[in-house]
């Protein structure tokens, strides 16, 4: 999930656009499984952790890391044509209960169910509900649990079906962006340059830099004080720490990068309706670069999966 901070190209809208679904109950989550401290009332609080993890925080992150990674895949894996979002977030529910985790989202400043998914020119924040996946959509699954003390987050945008080349275009792009930056974490180095990456990345690709959601700090809170922007800002020069742990989660568009939210209070969709791409990991910084944590115990993740597809679907 995004911590949200601040409002192109002539690509065509997504049509028909996206239409809100009828949203289910909340889903409930057993006694035994321990909850977040905003779990009670959805408030947070201000951010007062360190932003460096102690080496207990750190190994209980690789654990929620890993199982964020696992839930990604089974989900991203349910995804096809008639499959609701609804769906898919009680599979995200029942998958993290599972594993002994509170889904990170639910109840989350009165978030109402367990993960987001955001479909076409949804950014981010979607609130799962009835509306079926149709052939050509894409969709962001973003999730996070909260496992052992500690968060892991992870989001992938996945194809459904047969997708159009600029939908393809903007996927595979938004996940080099990522990856881009991801080689540029080190010690030493200002949280400023994840930013100089992606932004030009974005420019060579036709695709804007949404700025009003942005990465964040993570671990015994949820959102800490790091910030971190998808777009060049110099004056952001805070040295990155052995020990710092915090997403990287550019959202790019392939219109406008301005942005309206529902009257829901969460759903962020583009303002010219055209489709926009995320993904997203919890990173490490280590003595010598950068862990990605939100893999599985053998590497993998449902980015490497559905990325690969890509380049597979033209041959």
């Amino acid at each position: 999930m995004a911590k949200r901070k601040r409002r192109g190209s002539s690509a065509t809208p997504s049509d028909p656009p996206v239409r809100r679904g009828l949203i289910g109950p909340k889903r409930t989550v057993p006694a035994g499984i321990p909850r977040p401290p905003y779990a009670a009332t959805g408030d947070p609080g201000p951010s007062v952790s360190s932003p460096v993890r102690t080496p207990e925080e750190i190994a209980a992150m690789r654990r929620a890391g890993a199982a964020a990674a696992e839930i990604l895949i089974l989900a991203a894996d349910h995804v096809a044509p008639g499959v609701t979002t609804d769906e898919i977030d009680a599979l995200v529910h029942e998958a993290t209960i599972a594993r002994g985790g509170y889904p990170s989202p639910l109840g989350y400043r009165g978030f109402p169910k367990s993960v987001c998914t955001s479909v076409n020119e949804i950014i981010c924040h979607g609130i799962p509900d009835s509306r079926p996946l149709a052939d050509g959509d894409i969709v962001n699954v973003d999730v996070t649990i909260y496992l052992d003390g500690v968060h892991g987050d992870t989001s992938a945008t996945v194809m459904v079906g047969d997708v159009d080349e600029d939908s393809e275009r903007l996927v595979r792009a938004t996940h080099a962006s990522l990856y881009a930056a991801i080689d540029v974490v080190e010690p030493g180095v200002p949280l400023s340059a994840i930013g100089k990456v992606i932004e030009p990345h974005a420019r060579r690709a036709g695709l804007s830099v949404v700025r009003e959601f942005i990465g964040h700090g993570i671990g015994t809170e949820f959102h800490t004080s790091i910030q971190i922007p998808h777009y060049h800002e110099p004056r952001l020069r805070t040295p990155m720490e052995e020990g710092m742990t915090f997403t990287i989660e550019p959202m790019l568009n392939l219109g406008t990068r301005h942005l309206h939210v529902w009257d829901d209070d969460w759903t962020a969709a583009t303002d010219d309706g055209c489709r926009s791409a995320q993904f997203e990991h919890t990173l490490l910084v280590t003595h010598d670069g950068v862990d990605i944590l939100t893999v599985t115990g053998d590497g993998t993740c449902a980015h490497d999966r559905y990325a690969t597809a890509l380049t597979e679907t033209r041959g």
